[in-house]
């Protein structure tokens, strides 16, 4: 694959600025001083709007930034792109964190692109799932072959989570679809189809979803718009956060939503998307499963994603609840009051979506 010492950074045609490495393989950016005189921070916290050119850690995200590292597949894409790379001679583990950025290009997830662009895609709108589920199983069975690797990696080589899933256009929507991992039921899609009716039932804020083939579990991409992408980070890479570890605690998520949106709206509808994981028992609420939009200059949680039962880290809360990986309700109740969420609120939301949740179980 050809050198690659320069990455541009551009968002909806505008330029932000440029990555480059350190003699020691670390990234720097500096923004682009047009871009300076009138835009926002991509990173408020790490990568502040002024005259400077900022220096990665080289932990946890191999050197990189964490804005920048949200746009990298991890998990299932990973595995596809370093799979799909080797099959065209290509040594994935020689790769710099440049490199990989110009193989997503436009692809990546959010609204950043990087040039060079190396990426490729799926052009047409007739998808076959079931051959590609087929495909996803095969490469996660002894049945791979290495033969159908170049259709996987444009609908799959930038999506980002362990599991099998790719990015589709149908008939103007772009959406992200599931399929079944080797350790899922059967019938995981509808699992996960059924929960995400629950939650919009208890009042989260997700985009629209649906089941395709009647098993293939979709979701509406929250970062693609008619008018241009919107630029959308993690928690994870706004605050320089592992996501393979416990890394953070609700309190910290809620205390980093308001001070990002200055809105305590956003604050409890975080708080919300707290409880109803509390309840479904999803306790696979790593700091990557939260993220943020910057709309029209300001900060706003995004709509919630990956909501369904799963197990965490040694069965508990990746994400902890006041310091707890199995919370009570003393627990939930106090990281409300730590960042000022009133008390007879908090309850109330507490009361119903335990109440839907338990109905929900009752059927």
């Amino acid at each position: 694959m050809n050198e690659v010492k320069v990455i541009e950074v551009f968002m909806n045609t505008t330029k932000i600025g440029r990555i480059a490495m350190t003699p020691d393989s670390l990234c720097a950016f500096e923004y682009d001083p047009v871009y300076q005189s009138f835009g926002n921070s991509i990173s408020p916290f790490q990568l502040p709007i002024k005259s400077e050119v900022f220096i990665a850690r080289r932990t946890p995200f191999n050197g990189g930034f964490g804005v920048f590292d949200d746009s990298l597949p991890d998990g299932w894409g990973n595995f596809i792109l370093d799979r799909y790379l080797k099959t065209k001679d290509i040594n994935p583990a020689k790769l710099t964190v440049l490199q990989r950025l110009a193989l997503i290009g436009s692809t990546g997830r959010g609204g950043l692109e990087y040039r060079p662009d190396y990426s490729q895609t799926a052009k047409d709108e007739t998808v076959d799932f079931n051959k590609l589920a087929s495909e996803a199983e095969k490469n996660l069975t002894s049945d791979y072959d290495g033969t159908s690797l170049d259709e996987l990696y444009k609908y799959a080589g930038s999506s980002g989570g362990a599991k099998p899933k790719v990015f589709v256009k149908l008939e103007g929507k772009e959406w992200l679809v599931k399929f079944k991992a080797t350790i899922d039921p059967v019938n995981v899609g509808e699992i996960e189809y059924n929960y995400s009716l629950l939650a919009k039932k208890c009042g989260i804020i997700m985009p629209e979803t649906k089941l395709f083939e009647g098993k293939y579990f979709g979701v509406e991409r929250f970062d693609r718009t008619p008018n241009g992408k919107i630029h959308t980070i993690s928690a994870a890479g706004l605050l320089n956060a592992d996501y393979r570890v416990p890394s953070l605690d609700y309190g910290d998520l809620l205390q980093l939503c308001h001070i990002l949106t200055k809105n305590m709206e956003e604050v409890y509808a975080l708080f919300r998307q707290m409880v109803f994981n509390i309840a479904i028992k999803n306790r696979d609420d790593h700091a990557k499963n939260f993220s943020f939009q910057l709309i029209n200059g300001e900060w706003k949680l995004s709509p919630a994603y990956d909501l369904l039962p799963g197990s965490g880290f040694n069965g508990f809360h990746t994400t902890t609840i006041n310091n707890s990986g199995e919370p009570t309700t003393n627990d939930i109740l106090a990281v409300a009051a730590k960042v000022g969420l009133n008390k007879q609120r908090t309850t109330e939301i507490m009361q119903e979506i335990n109440m839907l949740v338990e109905n929900k179980a009752k059927i």
